[in-house]
Formats: structure tokens, C-alpha cells, sequence
């Protein structure tokens, strides 16, 4: 996709304003992004190009000197990492940007895109009400026709700008023929602005400029406090396909060649080296490994991996090289399927219907057919269409929805704030509303009720001498276990033993000679010790009976207190992991769950959660695995830890930011007491609709009456908002 540029004039010669219009469309297949941090004038535009064109691969490549990157259409099999070389070799620097910096770009525009708007209709509301203020103070004759004049001078292009997203959206409902609450919202702009120029035109006393300047105003505060609850990363669909690798080393005739990952088909046999991520679903031909398939389980110990071995797409292969042959490609991996699931999972909570949706349904046709029959009513009464408009617009205006606008965005926003000071981050504009109705609270277990690293629980069982050697072997190891027993023995003041010959054995653990014995250190099979329950380690020495280190999951901060306080509070809390059944329900018991799933995969948990919303429960769903992404989308209303992976983070609505879970239960507090002074907002809304409709309706109430009430209404809904803070 091409960034179209229109130079315009800039500070220096030799640099040219950027185009406005940022690049807002992902990528597609033959396209290519790069990022270019350096750059800063024309000729670093032209250069780039020069140097990308060059390429007989590239058919065009543009520059966007605002977002400092290249957009780059390429046929053949091209890769970024040669046009990085080769932008490189030129002097400039270049990165292949992710996709999903891209999608990101329309959603921080909009937002700009909406405070400017917010600025421009502020800023002319007080210029307006300045020259109100003079007409009211007494102007006469040509000094108030001449204000009326500035006043619409300011005005129309304000509003012409400003209130542009509800002309939008108020065309795009009726060229289909519907209604929706921008509907009433354009008519009562437009017909205080018709209205105010037909005065203005007459001479008259009274115009009404300042009253659609506030209306705009007010309803474009509520709008942007509505965006900003609802900003969000991007789509965990998304996030799960930017996991999906894009290129792989295919065996052909002995030699290794560098293919596009769709170019893969079943039967190819891949080389999968140490660190790389398994780019299909397949079966392992040669060597041996540990694979992390945190990406399925959520567990974090590594699996031993051999001829024979399953794998999925997605898989990081940790310590030694695998040729793996291809059972699965494309759309048919298990990571495809998983995103599909999630993609699903999310559109189905897009149908979500907020209170302030369901007003909505009910507001708008009440309100036209309201000041149709005002018009109506009163030139039929007096045979004065300009009397008639005036009430008309008073209608409009008195019954526009600015504080049934705001009742939702207003509590959202103290809400928000108020769980954001608690450590919560409130990503989904209709989250508080969801985790309200919530009866069912569903945990995963390792990175969520647990920290996710092992532990060492048994170190008093060994002596000094025997501590020692298993530092000597685990130190050399990247192992999580290792990790924990060197981390442990450390802090006990043990020293390593002096070891010769070590050698990691990848899928069984550590080898060394220690005075002329061996002694190793890995899996019971590999140290010929009996298999025992639970997590552990084996040490053994030549002669010796195997010693064991037993391991544990140390609970995360606040579990305990957590699960307590939702028990305590009449919530049905279930714990489902993909861990064996032995450590899930050990910890079921420690934390007092009475109800627990093991070995559950991302399609179980995710199925799990679809049937008990079919029984009529609210599930909230706290976890933290790319395993979880698919249950997160699917439940009601879902939390993950900051410290989750991007899909799962962004597959959730709400982001626990410190390491702390006894946010979790007062954030259900809060959210019901939110849901309480949204209620009360469109209660206070309505009964300020009772009092001011037939004032209006009895011609008792001017446009600029009807803006003053409404303002009122607006800034009464604001500060019954701010009771939550």
C-alpha cells in the first residue's frame, strides 16, 4: 500500500511537511513494511526510494516522512531482512515494522482526531457566548444584528468541522433507512442553526448560535470519554497471527533452503534450530530437544522432545536442533485454529449491548415524533412556522441526549480511575457493566493464582556436599528447574563444586565427572530413580541412591486473600489449568476450590466456559497463557495480569497491572456500585426530561433555555459520576 505525499511548505528547504493522511490498512500478502527512524527531509525520501526501487523484486516503494516509514509492494519471494541490508549498506537505518503497528495508527488517530474536534467546539462555544453575553447585556438594533452575524460567522464552520462524527453517523443510519441517537442529535443542530440565521436575517431578538455551539460541545465531551474507555491495544485474534512464523528451513535433497512459510506442504520435512518457533504442526524425524508449549498448556516446564514427538505450530524448541515433517499447514495448524477460535469468541462479544445501547432503541423515534408534533401542534395553533420551528427546536434541544450521553462514559471514566489507582486497567468501554452481572469466577493456575516460576521446597533434605554438585551441574543449564535450584542454593551461601567434562544432554538434564565419578543431574528416567509425583529433579552419583528436589508453584500475592474474599461473597470459583491432575488439585486444596479442571487445552477451557454461559452463569475469566486467549474472549468479562503474554493481555478486558489479585474482588464491587450511578443517571436524565419536555412542549422554554437545561442536566449526571471516585 502506497502513502500517497503532498509536499506543502516546512521550517527548513530541505524538508517537506509530511502528508496528512496516515497508512491505517494492514498488510497484505507481497506488501512489506519498514520502519525508517532517521529520516527527516526530502532527500532521505528520495534516497530510501532509490535505494528500494533498485531492487527488480520491489515494483514501488513509498515513503511517509510523518510516520517515518516505507511502504514497500514487492513481487517475487522478497524478503525484509535484504531490503534492511540494503537500506543499511546506504547509510540508512531500517527495521521491518510489525503489522500491528499499523492497525494501532487508526485507532490513536481517531482519538486526535476527536479532541480536535472537542478543542475547535470549546474554543468557539466561548467566543459565541462572549458575544451572547453582549446581546443579553442590552444590544440594540445593528450592534445585535452585527453579534448575531459574527456569532454565525464563528458557528457554522465550527459546527461544520466539529460535529462532522454525527452527521456521519446520522447519514449513515438513515441511508438505511434506521434511526439512532445522532439522528435527533443533527436535527436539533440543525434546526437551532436554521432557526438562529432566520432571526438574524428577520433582525430579530433572538438567535441561538451559543446554544448549538454547546450542544456540539457537550455531546463531543461525552463521545471523547466514550473513546477513551473503549481504546484499546489490538485484537488478540491478531495478536495470535503475528505469532505465526513467516518463513522456515525446508529440507530438499540434504540442503537446507530459507521458504515462505505458505509455501510449506504437508510431508515437507523443516529444521527447526534451538530458539526458533515451530512454524507448522508435525512430527519430530531427528534429534532431541525441550520444547516450551506454554502456547497450548500455559504450563511453563519445558517437554522432552524425540523422534516420535507431536508438535504444534507455535512451539518454541529450546536446546537442541529438530527435523520435524509437516502433518498440518496453513489455516489447518493449531495456532490458525486457536486464532479462529479467539476471532470468534470476540465478534460474539462485540453483540454485547450496553444500557446505554438499549436507551437508544427507545430514544430516538420517542423524540422525533415528540417535536414533529410541537411543530405540528403549534402551527396549527398559530400559523407561524417561525414560532412553530422555534418550539420544535426548543424540543430538540431540551430532550437531547447529552446527559443520557454521558451517563455511561461519566461513571466509565470514575470507575476507571478509581481501579486504575487500585492497580486495574479498564480497556473495554463496556467491561463494568459485564464484571456487574458476574456470578462464576474461573482462574487459570500457572502465571495467574501462581507465579508462574518454580520453586525449591526441599533444600534442608540434602547436605552441603550433595548441595554443592547439583549447583556445579544446574548452573550450566537454562532449565527452569536449574534456574530455581541455582537461585536457591545461592542464597543458601552454597558454592559450586569444581566439575569437569559437563555436558548438557538436551531433553535429559546435565552430566559431569566430580572426583572421578559421574554425576548427573535431569530426569528420574535418565538418573535411573523411580517416577514420583509432583515436580522434581534427580541427582545421582556413581554408587549413590538418586537424590530428589521437589519443586513447587509459589502462590502469586493476594491469591490466597482473593479466592477467600470471592468465596466468602457467594461467587462460584473454579480453577482450570492445563497442568496434571497432581498439581491442580493440590493447589484446589490449598486455596479451599471445591471445583477444578486439569489438563485442560486452550479448546477445552474455551468449551468449558461457552457451557457454563449456556447454564446462565457470568464467567469471569482471569488468566494469563496464549492458552487462555480463547476462554478470555469467550467469557462475560475477563482480567489478565500485566505481566500475560500481548494475546492474552489484549484477549481480556481488564489488565491487572501489579502482582497483587486482591484488586479482583473489589473490582466486582465497584463495577456494581457503577452500574448503580449509571442507572441513576438515566434516572436523573429522565426526570429532567419530565420537568423540561412539556415546558418546552408549552412553548415555555427558548432554544436558549433548552441549551442552558440541558447543560445543567449534563453537568448533574458528571457529578453523580464522580461520587465513585
Amino acid at each position: 500500500m502506497t502513502a500517497h505525499m503532498s509536499p506543502s511548505a516546512a521550517a527548513c528547504p530541505g524538508c517537506l511537511a509530511a502528508p496528512r493522511d496516515a497508512v491505517e490498512v494492514p498488510l497484505a500478502p507481497g506488501r512489506l513494511a519498514l520502519s525508517l527512524p532517521q529520516i527527516h527531509c526530502q532527500a532521505c525520501i528520495a534516497g530510501v526510494e532509490r535505494i528500494l526501487n533498485r531492487d527488480p523484486r520491489v515494483t514501488s516503494a513509498r515513503v511517509n516522512l510523518t510516520l517515518k516509514r516505507a511502504m514497500i509492494e514487492a513481487d517475487g519471494d522478497v524478503r525484509a531482512a535484504d531490503l534492511v541490508a540494503a537500506l543499511g549498506a546506504g547509510g540508512y537505518e531500517a527495521h521491518e515494522l510489525d503489522p500491528g503497528a499499523l492497525k494501532a495508527t487508526q485507532t490513536d488517530r481517531a482519538g486526535r482526531d476527536l479532541l480536535m474536534r472537542l478543542a475547535v467546539a470549546g474554543f468557539a462555544s466561548m467566543n459565541v457566548m462572549l458575544l451572547s453575553v453582549s446581546v443579553w447585556s442590552g444590544a440594540q438594533d445593528a450592534t445585535r444584528d452585527m453579534f448575531h452575524w459574527i456569532s454565525a460567522a464563528i458557528t457554522l464552520p465550527a459546527i461544520a468541522f466539529s460535529a462532522q462524527p454525527f452527521f456521519r453517523s446520522a447519514w449513515s443510519a438513515l441511508r438505511v433507512r434506521k434511526l439512532n441517537m445522532d439522528v435527533p442529535i443533527v436535527l436539533a443542530i440543525v434546526l437551532a442553526l436554521v432557526t438562529s440565521l432566520w432571526e438574524t436575517a428577520l433582525s430579530g431578538h433572538h438567535a441561538y448560535f451559543d446554544a448549538a455551539m454547546a450542544l456540539t460541545f457537550f455531546l463531543l465531551a461525552g463521545r471523547y470519554l466514550d473513546y477513551r474507555t473503549r481504546a484499546a491495544a489490538r485484537s488478540a485474534a491478531e495478536e495470535l497471527a503475528a505469532l505465526e512464523v513467516p518463513r522456515a528451513w525446508r529440507l530438499e535433497n540434504g540442503a537446507e533452503v530459507e521458504v515462505s512459510v505458505a509455501s510449506l506442504a504437508v510431508g515437507d520435512r523443516i529444521l527447526v534450530r534451538p530458539g526458533g518457533r515451530m512454524p507448522v504442526d508435525g512430527v519430530v524425524r531427528d534429534g532431541q530437544s525441550e520444547l516450551d508449549r506454554s502456547l497450548l498448556t500455559g504450563e511453563t516446564l519445558p517437554v522432552f522432545a524425540s523422534a516420535g514427538q507431536v508438535v504444534s505450530a507455535g512451539e518454541v524448541n529450546l536446546t537442541g536442533p529438530l527435523t520435524i515433517e509437516a502433518t498440518a499447514v496453513g489455516s489447518d495448524t493449531s495456532l490458525h485454529r486457536m486464532t479462529d477460535l479467539v476471532a470468534i469468541a470476540e465478534s460474539g462479544r462485540s453483540n454485547y449491548t450496553s444500557l446505554a445501547d438499549k436507551a437508544a432503541k427507545l430514544y430516538a423515534p420517542g423524540v422525533h415524533i415528540l417535536a414533529a408534533l410541537s411543530f405540528l401542534g403549534w402551527y396549527l395553533y398559530t400559523w407561524d412556522v417561525r414560532t412553530a420551528l422555534n418550539i420544535a427546536a426548543a424540543v430538540l434541544i431540551i430532550t437531547c441526549p447529552c446527559a443520557l450521553g454521558l451517563a455511561v462514559p461519566a461513571v466509565t471514566t470514575a470507575a476507571s480511575g478509581r481501579l486504575f489507582r487500585k492497580g486495574m486497567l479498564i480497556k473495554d468501554a463496556t467491561a463494568l457493566e459485564r464484571l456487574a452481572a458476574v456470578d462464576t469466577v474461573v482462574f487459570d493456575k500457572t502465571g495467574t493464582l501462581t507465579a508462574g516460576t518454580p520453586e525449591l521446597t526441599n533444600s534442608g533434605d540434602h547436605d552441603r556436599a550433595t548441595l554443592e554438585v547439583a549447583l556445579g551441574l544446574a548452573e550450566v543449564s537454562s532449565h527452569p528447574l536449574s534456574r530455581s535450584l541455582t537461585r536457591a542454593a545461592r542464597a543458601a551461601g552454597i558454592k559450586a563444586a569444581r566439575l569437569s567434562d559437563v555436558v548438557e544432554v538436551p531433553g535429559y538434564g546435565t552430566q559431569a565427572s566430580w572426583k572421578g565419578r559421574r554425576v548427573r543431574l535431569g530426569r528420574g528416567a535418565w538418573v535411573g530413580a523411580d517416577a514420583a509425583q509432583g515436580t522434581t529433579a534427580w541427582l545421582s552419583v556413581d554408587g549413590d541412591q538418586p537424590r530428589a528436589f521437589r519443586f513447587s508453584d509459589a502462590l502469586r500475592a493476594g491469591a490466597e486473600e482473593a479466592v477467600a474474599e470471592l468465596l466468602a461473597a457467594g461467587y462460584h470459583v473454579i480453577l482450570m489449568s492445563g497442568d496434571t491432575s497432581f498439581a491442580v488439585r493440590d493447589l484446589a486444596a490449598r486455596l479451599g476450590i471445591e471445583t477444578w479442571v486439569a489438563e485442560a487445552l486452550p479448546e477445552d477451557k474455551a468449551h468449558r466456559v461457552r457451557q457454563l454461559a449456556s447454564e446462565g452463569r457470568h464467567v469471569l475469566m482471569v488468566g494469563d497463557g496464549l492458552n487462555d486467549t480463547a476462554a478470555l474472549s469467550a467469557a462475560h468479562v475477563s482480567i489478565s495480569p500485566a505481566s500475560a503474554l500481548d494475546a492474552a493481555r489484549v484477549a481480556s478486558d481488564i489488565v491487572l497491572l501489579g502482582t497483587d489479585l486482591t484488586p479482583i474482588p473489589e473490582s466486582l464491587g465497584v463495577a456494581k456500585r457503577a452500574v448503580r450511578r449509571i442507572r441513576e443517571n438515566f434516572q436523573i436524565a429522565t426526570v429532567y426530561n419530565i420537568i423540561a419536555v412539556p415546558l418546552a412542549v408549552a412553548g415555555l422554554a427558548t432554544p436558549l433555555i433548552a441549551a442552558l437545561a440541558m447543560s445543567a442536566s449534563s453537568i448533574t449526571v458528571s457529578l453523580n459520576a464522580l461520587r465513585l471516585r
